[in-house]
């Protein structure tokens, strides 16, 4: 058995824990996204070239960690260890499978719930910042032939250049990290159009941004300087995504003042009507009976 293998065989229990726990965090944390989107039946708000460069980078990202020299050694124990051993070695590969899985859901329910016009509904003029069903269509599109493809290109590295399987990788992640880089500037510039944050999730984000910098020190630990291409993309969207939680934030803490004032209002103007209709009814009453008194005097 080789050493790398026998080091599998043995992992370190906090390594194995912080491993764990990371994973399920990123499950837990794409939950609430899908949740909102579902129980609003809508997916107004959020980006569809946002969920364009997320899917595609996120594909990126996944297609790197397969093809990475060392999580193909890590996969290739697995022949030689325990279940134990070889579910810990893979856990950094199923940490970015969990995550572009949970992505691609988001892909689906964009594109299922993606608001339209229904036939009973009078049609309204469309605005600027709101994206087309078609634009949607095409991103769905092109996100779906993109997996397909890079998929394509990884079968093909791995079976007939395995020689080259770095600089595939290398590839793969360079161009995640670019595409991560920008992934979250149309959703904020959504987000700021709108001032609103519609179906876009905050307790996602917070959950994400700071998981994303403990995701980076785990991947960095398990893959060390030379896997810089993977964890460099979730470096680069945890500080993106905080600016987005900080402005998504700030626009709900204003929407529910204003509803509160408004709210506040409104109590207040019904109190005072209320009153003085009560008084005029009175003031009436008392009235007629002023104007019957002198007739019935008269009548005697």
């Amino acid at each position: 058995m080789r050493s790398h293998c026998q080091a599998l065989e043995s992992p370190n229990g906090w390594n194995f824990g912080l491993s764990i726990f990371i994973l399920l965090g990123i499950l837990v944390s794409y939950l609430p996204q899908h949740y909102r989107i579902i129980a609003r039946r809508s997916s107004e708000g959020i980006s569809p070239y946002f969920v364009l460069l997320g899917t595609t980078s996120g594909t990126f990202a996944f297609a790197n960690i397969l093809t990475l020299p060392e999580s193909r050694a890590d996969l290739a124990c697995c022949r030689e260890i325990n279940a134990f051993g070889c579910f810990s070695g893979i856990l950094g590969v199923a940490q970015i499978g969990v995550q572009w899985s949970c992505f691609t859901i988001i892909l689906l329910l964009f594109l299922l719930f993606f608001p339209r016009a229904s036939a009973l509904s009078p049609p309204q003029p469309p605005k600027s910042s709101t994206p087309s069903y078609r634009v949607a269509l095409v991103v769905v599109v092109i996100c779906i032939s993109h997996i397909l493809l890079t998929a394509l290109v990884h079968l093909v590295f791995i079976y007939r250049f395995p020689h080259h399987l770095r600089a595939c990788a290398e590839f793969f992640g360079i161009a995640g990290t670019s595409l991560a880089a920008v992934q979250y500037l149309p959703q904020i510039y959504t987000t700021w159009k709108l001032q609103t944050v519609a179906s876009l999730s905050i307790p996602m984000m917070c959950i994400q941004t700071p998981g994303s910098f403990v995701w980076v020190g785990s991947l960095a630990g398990r893959l060390g300087l030379a896997g810089w291409s993977t964890w460099g993309i979730y470096l680069v969207t945890g500080m993106l995504q905080g600016l987005l939680l900080a402005m998504a934030v700030c626009f709900e803490m204003r929407d529910r003042r204003e509803r509160r004032d408004k709210s506040f209002l409104d109590s207040a103007t019904d109190g005072p009507g209320e009153n003085q209709d009560d008084l005029a009814a009175e003031a009436g009453g008392g009235q007629q009976d002023d104007e019957r008194a002198p007739l019935l005097r008269n009548g005697r």
